[in-house]
């Protein structure tokens, strides 16, 4: 499992097995997943800034964050049927 599903497997922890088999065989939700993996760490990152532009990113990458969720689970209930 890429680091992409695994990120999106942790948001979406009863729907792991959908995340895999779509992470499989679509290409745009693997580079979805992977863009919300990279977010995730961003986020991570200026968390543990000390710069002066800190809240201002890290509030941002909460938003483009609950944005690309919003995306995986659209993906989700449409492409595999919300199993």
């Amino acid at each position: 499992m890429s680091e992409g599903s695994l990120a999106a497997a942790r948001r979406f922890p009863g729907r792991q097995a959908e995340i895999e088999e779509l992470t499989a065989r679509d290409e745009e939700f693997r580079i979805l997943c992977n863009d919300f993996a990279d977010a995730k760490t961003m986020l991570s990152r200026w968390e543990a800034s000390s710069s002066p532009t800190r809240e201002r990113l890290c509030a941002e990458y909460q938003t483009l964050i609950e944005d690309l969720a919003g995306e995986i689970e659209v993906a989700l209930d449409s492409r595999i049927g919300g199993r």
